[in-house]
C-alpha cells in the first residue's frame, strides 16, 4: 500500500450503481423492471466486447441504445425513440452508491491522486460525474475513446499509465466487476475488487489483491497506513 500513489476507479458498477435506471425502467414497463435492468446490462458489456474483438468500435452510448433495443425485443416489449431517449439519459443520470463521496474525500485526504478509467464514453463519463456533483473527486476522467478499444483490451489499461505519468506498481485498480479486474491484474496492476454482491470472482487464473464490500472499506485501509 505504501507503494501506491494513485487509485484508479471503474465507474459503471464500481463508483455509480447501474441499476439505478430500474425505477425509470419500473415506471415505464410494470414490474418488469428489475428484469430490463439486468438484461439490458448484460448485452451492453456483451456489445462492447463484441466490437472489441471485431474492431468495430461504437461508443459506449451506440452500445447502451443497440442493448436497449436488443433487450426489449426479447422481452416483446414495446419502444419508440421518446422512451429510448428516457432510457438512455437514465445512464447519464445514475447515483453513485452512498458509500463513494466519503471514500473519495479520505482518498484523497490520505494525498492519493484519482481517477476514473471507464469504458464509457467521454461524454458520458463527464456527464454521469458531474450530474452527481462529483467532478471535484477526481484528477482524471479517462475514456476509452482515446483509444476506441474497450476493456479489457491491455491498452485501455495502459491509457492511465500514459496519462497519470506513474508506474503501473504505483496504481491501484478498482472495479466491481470481476471480468475488469481481472484484466487488469492481467495487465500488471495491484488490484482491488469491490464485491458490493456478495459474489465469487470469476476463475480466470488470476486473483484481486485486495477484496472489500465497498470503496469506503478500501479508503479506511489508507487512513490506516496514513496513520
Amino acid at each position: 500500500m505504501n507503494a501506491i500513489k494513485a487509485v484508479v476507479f471503474d465507474l459503471y458498477g464500481t463508483l455509480y450503481d447501474v441499476h439505478s435506471v430500474r425505477t425509470l425502467c419500473d415506471r415505464i414497463y410494470r414490474g418488469q423492471g428489475e428484469l430490463v435492468s439486468k438484461m439490458w446490462r448484460q448485452k451492453q458489456l456483451e456489445y462492447t466486447w463484441m466490437r472489441t474483438l471485431m474492431d468495430q468500435y461504437k461508443d459506449f452510448e451506440a452500445a447502451t441504445l443497440d442493448a436497449l433495443r436488443y433487450t426489449c425485443g426479447s422481452l416483446g416489449l414495446a419502444l419508440n425513440a421518446d422512451i429510448e431517449t428516457q432510457l438512455c439519459n437514465e445512464y447519464l443520470r445514475l447515483n453513485p452508491f452512498p458509500d463513494v463521496p466519503a471514500a473519495l474525500l479520505q482518498l484523497r485526504a490520505a494525498g492519493l491522486k484519482t481517477a476514473i478509467l471507464s469504458n464509457g464514453s467521454r461524454h458520458s463519463v463527464r456527464t454521469v460525474v458531474g450530474n452527481s456533483g462529483l467532478q471535484g473527486s477526481f484528477d482524471y476522467l479517462i475514456s476509452v475513446d482515446e483509444i476506441k478499444l474497450f476493456k479489457p483490451h491491455p491498452k485501455v489499461y495502459q491509457l492511465a499509465i500514459d496519462i497519470m505519468k506513474l508506474d503501473k506498481s504505483e496504481i491501484l485498480f478498482v472495479s466491481s466487476n470481476s471480468w475488469d479486474a481481472t484484466g487488469a491484474k492481467y495487465f500488471g496492476y495491484p488490484v482491488c475488487w469491490i464485491n458490493r454482491g456478495g459474489t465469487v470472482f470469476d476463475e480466470l487464473g488470476v486473483s484481486p489483491d485486495i477484496v472489500t464490500s465497498d470503496v469506503g472499506m478500501l479508503a479506511a485501509r489508507f487512513s490506516q497506513v496514513e496513520q
